[in-house]
Order: structure tokens, then sequence, then C-alpha cells
């Protein structure tokens, strides 16, 4: 963390922006971009301390309301600094009043380690009784802080116009320190957060920004040439372009989405990637017309199903505020539904992947196990074993399990499946 001491309108900027974050009614980067548009009068460092303190507090938050209950958006972010980001109140006392300058080192000396596990873990009260069930203490624990740190920035590399490798020795030239990811293939991690959107390998299409774990899932899915294949929840498509470049732009990929702002997103990096075998459409609902067309015909079908995301929350650390178990409740019976209607497209023989960003059993294990308790033609699949036959090297079982304190990319789950309706012989490709 490169946070320094801010100026008296720089504080007061960040106040405001969190003002509107804490409101907790948008997705929290979509806000702060709504707010920079509306102050297109701020300079790049300011807005560069202002993300970087809001997301700060939204990490910290249940921490500071513990120390500071009902403290205003600028004494939240005092609190954050002098806590969190190793700025001593001697060197914010310039933008402080004397009677903040007491409060701040009042706060900087309460001792946390007697706070509730919760509170430690920066979680709310009912996501630490969930994660108990699987957990202990001590695993809640570290988990809670390890979503407190920044995720890395994970690069895919395009395999249609380039290899890992050359990337590599190209970032290196250019003065970006990256190394190859542990577990995809085609993986690469930067140190520090550089402007990589700017960077021809990204504008010529030869990198995507995608987590490492993300990355994963399509080697489960492990599409063959000549395959037809769906990605049903395409969003802005990073898995299905992951697909479109394992098969090598062969086959026929279709990617749905109920968003077609969504989809939108996918259209420039469709055209930066070279694929020709990609087809982006608009759904009313899983239960669409053109869905129903290619019922039994699919070779192979990902379902990134809509969840918590409470899997990525060290990039989006509002999450954790904007979910509930009610909410969650609702994704449970979606995530049920979608999966069943795509699980009507799948062949005889041929694969489906269910998928979340979620640590929650509920929206993971449970809803396999309902799904295979209705429908017994289908089988699972062992992850490790699909992956070992790609030559990655990845400790799982029955099912992929991604941790961010074991693994260090977002928290993911999958499953795969096959639909036992036929002896078909079923092999992954190389990747």
């Amino acid at each position: 963390m490169n946070l320094t001491p801010p100026s008296r309108a720089r504080l007061d900027a960040a106040a405001g922006a969190l003002d509107d974050v804490l409101a907790f009614s948008r997705p929290a980067d979509s806000v702060m971009s709504a707010h920079f548009r509306h102050h297109s009068d701020l300079g790049q460092r300011d807005r560069a301390f202002i993300a970087e303190a809001v997301f700060g507090v939204l990490r910290h938050l249940r921490t500071i309301d513990a120390l500071a209950p009902d403290a205003s958006s600028r004494r939240k972010l005092v609190a954050f600094l002098v806590r969190f980001a190793g700025i001593s109140v001697r060197r914010l006392a310039a933008v402080l009043s004397g009677t903040e300058i007491q409060w701040a080192e009042t706060l900087k000396a309460i001792d946390i380690a007697a706070l509730p596990l919760a509170v430690k873990a920066e979680l709310p009260d009912w996501l630490v009784e969930r994660l108990g069930r699987d957990r202990d203490t001590a695993g809640v624990l570290a988990l809670g802080r390890t979503l407190q740190e920044p995720a890395p920035l994970d690069l895919r590399v395009n395999t249609l116009k380039t290899d890992r490798d050359t990337v590599l020795g190209r970032l290196a030239s250019d003065g970006i320190t990256a190394q190859a990811t542990p577990y995809s293939p085609v993986g690469v991690r930067l140190a520090g957060k550089p402007a990589i959107n700017r960077h021809p390998l990204f504008t010529e299409g030869a990198i995507e920004v995608q987590d490492e774990g993300s990355q994963l899932l399509a080697y489960l899915v492990a599409p063959r040439r000549h395959d037809l294949v769906v990605d049903f929840c395409a969003g802005a498509g990073g898995k299905t372009l992951a697909l479109g470049a394992l098969m090598r732009s062969r086959g026929r990929l279709y990617a749905f989405d109920t968003a077609s702002r969504r989809l939108e997103r996918l259209r420039p990096r469709l055209a930066r990637s070279g694929l020709s075998n990609v087809f982006p459409h608009v759904i009313s609902s899983e239960h669409d017309q053109r869905i129903r067309r290619l019922t039994g015909k699919i070779d192979r079908v990902l379902v990134d199903a809509p969840c918590s995301g409470l899997g990525t929350l060290r990039r989006n650390p509002d999450l954790k505020w904007r979910q509930s178990p009610q909410s969650i409740a609702e994704l449970v019976k979606k995530q049920a539904s979608i999966l069943a209607a795509a699980a009507a497209l799948v062949k005889p023989g041929g694969r489906l992947v269910y998928a979340t960003c979620s640590l929650l059993p509920d929206e993971n294990a449970d809803i396999i196990a309902a799904f295979l308790n209705n429908r017994p033609e289908f089988r699972v699949i062992r992850c490790g074993e699909i992956l070992q036959q790609q030559h990655i090297t990845l400790e799982c079982g029955e099912f992929l399990e991604l941790d961010p304190c074991r693994h260090n990319t977002d928290g993911f789950f999958a499953a795969a499946l096959q639909h036992t309706a036929s002896n078909k012989d079923e092999h992954a490709p190389k990747p």
C-alpha cells in the first residue's frame, strides 16, 4: 500500500466518494466510475488516492465501525489511514482539527485482539456462521484476512496469437515484472497494477485480464476443436474467449446472456481476440426459445452461474455488505433453475460444468447434490482427473474448490458432470 498523507481537499473528496459508496445501492466500482465522471476535475493522483482509500475502508469496515461507531465518512477514512495504511497521526495533523487529532490518537491505541471473530475476519456475522460449517475458527480468520488483501492482476495469454514465454519476455523488456501462474498453463501474474490495457499486447489481443481461477474453468470444460459449445451465462465473455482459444477458433461457440450491456462488453474483446467461432446472443431467460432449439445437441455446456460473488471479495469488498441470507436464498433458486435448463442442452456423452465464484456450500455442492438427485442420467467427473489429463498440477478431488488462502486465486467452485446415456469416449484436448 503506497498511500501518502492527503491534502485537506483530497481527504474531503475521498469522503464524498465514500458517502456515495456506503449507500450500497450499486457495486462500488460502478459508483466510483460514476463519481469520477461527475468530478472530472480530479487529477490522476487524486483519483488514485480516493479509489485506494475508499476500497481500503470497505476492506476494513467491520473493524472501523467497531472502533468508531457512527463515525462520519471522513472519520472512517482517517481511521483507515492511521490503523491500516501505516500513516501516523502526526503526519495527518495538517489536515485534522485538534479534536480529530485527539480522536485519531485514541483510536490508534485501541487493542483489537479481543474483538469478536467476525470483526477480526471483516465479515458479516451470518457469513462467518456459514463459513464456519466447513472451517474452524482459525480457518475462518485466515480466510477473512486473506480476503482483506487486494487480489493480484492476472492475465490469460491468447494462444491463437502468441505463447506465454513470448509474453513474459516482452513484458520483461518493457520493465513490467511478471511470472507464470502456478496452475493455468496460459496464465501470467503481474507485480503491482500497471496500466496493462494500454500495452500493445493487450490492444492487439495477445493477452486478456482474467483471474487464474477463472482460466481453469475452461480446462474443465475441455472443448474439442469441432464441438458445439455453449457458455450459458457468458457475461462480458472472459471464459467464452478462453474456450474459443482452446477450440482453436473451430467448432461453434454460443455465448448467451440475459443482459445486452454485458454482452456488448464482449464485442471489442472478441474483435481483438481473432476468434471467428463465437456467436453472442441475448436471451430473455434460461427458458428462451433459442435455448430450447438446442436441446440435446450440445457437446459442452458451461454454466458460470449468477452467484453471491463472495469468492471475489479481494476485488469487490462491498459485496459482503450487499449480500444477505435472503439474497443467497433467491440466488440458490435461480442457480437451480439455470442448471436444469442448461442440462437439457447436453447431448448423450456430453459434459456440463457448473461453476460459481462463491465460497458457500449453499451455492455450490448443495446445488449439485440436489441436481443429481433429480437427474440420475448425469454423473460427476472428478475435476482432478480432468485437469491431470491436461497436465495441470492442482490437488483437487471430486470438485474444483479454489481458496484464496491456499491458491491465491479468487474463490471458485466447479463441478463437471457427464450425460451418461451414451458410452461415447471422453478425452480432454491438449491445452
